[in-house]
């Protein structure tokens, strides 16, 4: 007899109705996102039924005034609200305060971050969860800027961006640029958002995390390289969001170098 097959095992273990034992909690930081929300919740929900896997999705909306938090609502009564998770905030707050937040919710073990404004298609997700599976990694991260995976992963696509003027590619490639140069971190791209993440590795490196706006996702690849946590990358097609605004500005910019040389300093 197997004996993990036995009734006081899978007590143990925590009983799952599908055949990956995962279940995978996505956050998602939402502020005027009413157009995106609906889309991106789709495809989610498609994604993870297709490949028969236990999912929910952590919505923390930062008071956005375009009713996004009635969206939400509305996705919780179609999806369920096991599936649909809204968890606001009194304002705009932050993103690393937003997957803390998000974080005290989630359920499964382990944790995707992405946008959720369309520009990181659900669809790359079941190729993080082989790559993580096939490695038994800590961290896998979407890149832009690889034609192939790493670690090794057979039917990964090359990836790249779309919708994005010159202007915009070369701030990206120069910000990636100067990070690798004076960080080294081993990956070829640190200003990404969409990631695969084990709930207590990300627990633990977000503890220790104190960048801001857009060097905080940098700042959390180059601690976990630091910790010594394994990572994995998946090429991925970034596309400009459909609906709304960018919002990054100069100050991210400027931010980013700072947090460049912060981070070469005191890591």
């Amino acid at each position: 007899m197997n004996p993990f097959a036995s009734q006081v095992s899978l007590n143990m273990q925590g009983q799952h109705d599908t055949v990956d034992t995962h279940k995978y909690s996505v956050i998602l930081p939402t502020y005027n996102e009413r157009k995106n929300l609906p889309i991106i919740v789709w495809l989610l929900a498609k994604v993870f039924t297709e490949h028969d896997l236990a999912w929910e999705i952590v919505v923390v909306d930062d008071a956005s005034p375009d009713g996004t938090q009635e969206v939400a609502k509305e996705l919780a009564r179609v999806y369920g609200e096991d599936k649909i998770v809204l968890k606001p905030r009194a304002g705009k707050l932050g993103l690393g305060t937003a997957y803390v937040h998000g974080l005290n919710f989630c359920t499964g073990d382990f944790v995707i971050i992405m946008d959720a404004d369309f520009s990181h298609h659900p669809k790359f997700i079941p190729q993080f969860i082989k790559l993580q599976k096939a490695y038994n990694l800590d961290i896998v991260t979407g890149t832009r800027y690889r034609s192939t995976a790493t670690p090794a992963l057979p039917d990964a696509q090359p990836g790249g961006v779309h919708g994005w003027d010159l202007k915009r590619k070369l701030v990206s490639r120069g910000a990636n640029f100067l990070a690798a140069t004076v960080l080294n971190p081993g990956v070829s791209d640190l200003t990404g958002s969409f990631r695969l993440y084990r709930l207590p590795v990300l627990r633990h490196i977000i503890s220790l995390t104190v960048s801001r706006g857009y060097v905080f996702q940098m700042e959390m690849m180059v601690r976990a390289r630091a910790l010594g946590y394994t990572v994995g990358e998946v090429p991925i097609t970034f596309v400009d969001r459909i609906f709304g605004e960018s919002k990054l500005g100069a100050d991210e910019v400027v931010g980013y170098a700072k947090g460049v040389w912060s981070l070469f300093t005191t890591v």
